[in-house]
This record gives structure tokens, C-alpha cells and sequence, in this order.
């Protein structure tokens, strides 16, 4: 998070205190790739607190408090609000008050009288093109590491990547390039002689909208002259070709009674992060039904003594963490992620927990499940909770995720498709648990019944090694000891 560049010694070689340092954007999970500043809690000048809240960030996840790695004073502001920067880039200089930092500006690229502005964009609002800057050209196109490195090893120009970004404020990022050349894979020859058509500009997203809607693409792109067809235009464009009865049927119920809020803030990077899952990850859904008659027995005997040495109450998705831990031990193909062209088998079982609040929901993370106990666990994710829907929850409470559990149970749901939280393989919806008639050694008796229900990518595995998992987590639950081995 921060670059060390010089210490100061005391006379008899003790080290004093670090002389000034840069600050940079950090990475606040395995997929950001950059991160729009929001507010600076601190101006130029001010002292700052080791563990103090420096600034306010925005992800593709979520917006959060950065706190200060160590104490000082805030030199200098880099980057200021609404900026969008690239991980491990400087944002800011700390120090102290008055030594000489013209080295660390001079490293950062900017002098003292000026900080960088916000980065260039495709639209009017935030990171809006300041009207002194220069025009934007394809050398200089805002695109993140990540994306230029897969750029550079496909042989993609940077021509050809203008007007495709899909990350925040238009930047291109890895999955634009992917896009691109998949569309290389299906375009056709022209035969010798015709005349080339240029393709019309197209967001990946977009794109996969009008394959599945049937949406003439170089027709929209005709109307549209110089712009790049995104998302909303094809959903304009399938909404006005609605018959008029229709259409005028649903404008009456709109015009009485509605309420038009703006979509934006967290449930908009909901929507973005859902849309991204379920037009890039085939998903497919296994549903099981597990006998928790043992385990209710279990945690009933747990309770007291987890309060007693922990002071948490031992809950059901404690257990369903331990059980899911367990078991990604044994199938290592669901603690995975598919990153580019990457497939990434994680050694770590850090499960993420889906919490519900008023405007949307985050996923907190277990780290390293498997290794804790359960009272453990309970009390970690009872911390988690309550700092998610206090709003104060960290950085660190959000990365590192390698699989999802998401638990509608207390909704009384029983079965559902959950979404999988990209780029991670599987997640794993919870239902609620309910008293049911079941055959048990050929009588008919009441025992507790709760469905499980696994959404995985296709593309990483298949249904045979997921549905092996499935009845492990099953075979857990159904003999609670098991998890304590």
C-alpha cells in the first residue's frame, strides 16, 4: 500500500521514524484492477493516525474505508476525489511536516503545484475529460495492467480496443480483450472482392444482451453514429419494438403512481457484478436435500459450551462453513477461480458469507475456514456481520474469497438459483429447514429437512465432480462429527 524510499538513523544506529513515502491505491481483492477515490477524510497538512480512516475508495465491489498503514503528516494529495487509479499506483505522499519531498513527486511524475487529475473518461460526470486535456488517442487509451499485458500476448492493437472498455468510467480491462478476440473467432470471411465493413462499436455485455434477445446489431449501430451500443441500447431498442398496445398498456401504469429513484451506489455494482456472472459464467444449479436432524442434536449440545469459551452462539451456517471447508479440501476443482485464460486452484478455504442489508448486500470472508475451530468461526462471522451492516466493515473483510455461501433460510426459501460471485467456481444457497414426513428404515417419521443448492461454472467443472461435492457437504451435515476430525 505504500513505498518506503528512505530511513532516518539515530547517531548510535537506531532507526527513527520513516522519512516521507508514497501511498498508492491498494488491491482490495484477487480481481480489482483499480479504484475510484470517493473522498479524502484528511487534507494536505493534516496529521494522521496509524489505523485512521485516510480515504474513502470505490471498487467493483463495493465502497470502503482505506485506513493509514502508519502515522504522519498528509504532504501531498496525488489523487483527488472522483479519481479512478490503477492498483499500487501513488495517490498521496506521507511524511513528516517538513522534510523535502521533491524526489517522491518527481518519482509519482507530477510537481509540487499540481496532482493528478482524474482520469479520462467517456462521458460527463466523474473522471470527466478536464477541458484543457488533450484528446484522447489509442496510444493512450485508459486500459489497466492487466488488460495490456493479455493485449500484448494476443497481438491486440490498441486501436482496436477503443470504445470497448467495460470497467469503470469506460476503462478497458481484461475481459474487454477476451471479448475482442472471441469476436475475431466469429467473424466471417469476406469473400475476395467485397467491400470491408468496419463492426459496429459494441460493449461485450451489450453484445451477449443482443445474441440472446435477437437484436440486429449493425442496424442499433446505424442509429446510433459514433457511439458504442451498450446494454441500455438494446434494452431500449427491445422496448420500443414492443407491439404499441403494449407498450401503452405500460406507459399508463407508469405514469400513475411510480417512484423513479436514481440506480446507482452499491445496488448499481450489484447489478454490474451479477450481470458480469451470468453472461460470462454458464451456470449450472445441483439441488439436494440433507436430514439436519443430527445436526440440530449437534449444535444444541454445542451452544453452551461455544458461548461459555467464545461468547457467540453457534449457528446453523457456522456449521455449513465447516462442512463446505471440509469438504473443498477433497474436491480442490470448487476452491477455484478462472481468471483470463488462468485457471486458479486456491490452497486457502476462504469462505464468503453473503450479508443482507437495507440497500443491497457484501460477502465478508472467513479466511482459511478449515483451520478453525467452530466457536471460532462463529465468532468471526458474528464480528463480520455485525461490522457489514454497521457499515464499518474494512477492506480485508471483503478479499481473498475463494467460495460463497449464501443463506436464505430465515426467508422460509427453500430452493433457488444463487449467483455466482465472479471469478470464483461454485456457491452454495442454503434453505430453510423444515419438519417433514420422511421414509427412514422403511417407516414413515419427522425429521428436519433443509435443501442445498449449488450454482457452478460449467467452464471449470462438470456435473459429475460437482454433484461429488454436493454429497460430501451432505454426508457432513448428515454426521456432524465428521466436521470436527
Amino acid at each position: 500500500m505504500r513505498k518506503e524510499t528512505e530511513k532516518r538513523f539515530h547517531p548510535d544506529g537506531e532507526r527513527d521514524e520513516f522519512m516521507a513515502q508514497l501511498f498508492t491505491m491498494p488491491q482490495l481483492g484477487s480481481t480489482m484492477e483499480e479504484g475510484t477515490i470517493l473522498k479524502w477524510h484528511k487534507q494536505e497538512g493534516d496529521k494522521v493516525q496509524k489505523g485512521e480512516a485516510l480515504l474513502a475508495i470505490e471498487t467493483d465491489k463495493a465502497a470502503m474505508e482505506v485506513e493509514a498503514t502508519t502515522e504522519g503528516v498528509l504532504r501531498k494529495i496525488l489523487a483527488p476525489a472522483d479519481a479512478t487509479v490503477a492498483i499500487r499506483q501513488p495517490i498521496a505522499i506521507l511524511g513528516t511536516a517538513d522534510e523535502p519531498i521533491d524526489a517522491l513527486l518527481a518519482e509519482a511524475g507530477v510537481t509540487e503545484r499540481d496532482s493528478l487529475p482524474p482520469r479520462t473518461g467517456g462521458g460527463p460526470g466523474r473522471g470527466a475529460t478536464r477541458p484543457d486535456a488533450p484528446r484522447l488517442t489509442p496510444d493512450a487509451l485508459p486500459v489497466s495492467p492487466r488488460a495490456r499485458r493479455y493485449a500484448d500476448a494476443h497481438g491486440v492493437p490498441a486501436a482496436a480496443l477503443a470504445g470497448r472498455g467495460t470497467g469503470v468510467e469506460g476503462r478497458v480491462v481484461e475481459r474487454d480483450v477476451i471479448a475482442f478476440l472471441e469476436e475475431q473467432k466469429r467473424q466471417p470471411v469476406a469473400a475476395p472482392g467485397t467491400e470491408e465493413k468496419a463492426a459496429p462499436r459494441v460493449t461485450p455485455l451489450a453484445a451477449r444482451m443482443a445474441d440472446d434477445l435477437g437484436v440486429d446489431l449493425s442496424a442499433l449501430a446505424m442509429g446510433l453514429p459514433g457511439s458504442r451500443v451498450r446494454s441500455e441500447d438494446i434494452l431500449r431498442h427491445v422496448e420500443t419494438a414492443r407491439p404499441v398496445t403494449e407498450t401503452a398498456s405500460a406507459m399508463e401504469s407508469v405514469e400513475e403512481g411510480v417512484t423513479v429513484q436514481p440506480f446507482g451506489g452499491m445496488r448499481k455494482r450489484i447489478a454490474d457484478n451479477v450481470a458480469k456472472s451470468a453472461f460470462t459464467a454458464p451456470h449450472v444449479t445441483l439441488t439436494l436435500e440433507v436430514d439436519m436432524t443430527e445436526a440440530a442434536e449437534f449444535r444444541a449440545r454445542l451452544i453452551p459450551e461455544i458461548e461459555k469459551a467464545y461468547g457467540t452462539r453457534l449457528s446453523f451456517t457456522d456449521i455449513l462453513v465447516k462442512a463446505v471447508a471440509r469438504a473443498l479440501g477433497e474436491h480442490p476443482r470448487l476452491n477455484a477461480a478462472l481468471v483470463g485464460e488462468e485457471l486458479r486452484l486456491y490452497s486457502q478455504k476462504n469462505i464468503g458469507v453473503a450479508v443482507a442489508l437495507d440497500d443491497g448486500l457484501i460477502v465478508p470472508v472467513i479466511k482459511e475456514a478449515d483451520k478453525k475451530s467452530l466457536g471460532a468461526v462463529s465468532g468471526e462471522l458474528k464480528a463480520l456481520v455485525e461490522r457489514a451492516r454497521a457499515g464499518k466493515f474494512t477492506p480485508d473483510d471483503l478479499a481473498g474469497g475463494t467460495f460463497s455461501l449464501t443463506n436464505l433460510g430465515a426467508f422460509s426459501i427453500d430452493v433457488f438459483d444463487p449467483i455466482i460471485v465472479p471469478p470464483q467456481a461454485a456457491i452454495l444457497g442454503v434453505g430453510r429447514i423444515a419438519e417433514k414426513p420422511v421414509v427412514l428404515n422403511k417407516e414413515i417419521v419427522i425429521r428436519s429437512m433443509m435443501h442445498l443448492c449449488l450454482s457452478f461454472d460449467h467452464r471449470i467443472l462438470d456435473g459429475a465432480p460437482a454433484a461429488r461435492f454436493l454429497q460430501r457437504v451432505k454426508e457432513l451435515l448428515e454426521n456432524p462429527l465428521l466436521i470436527l476430525v
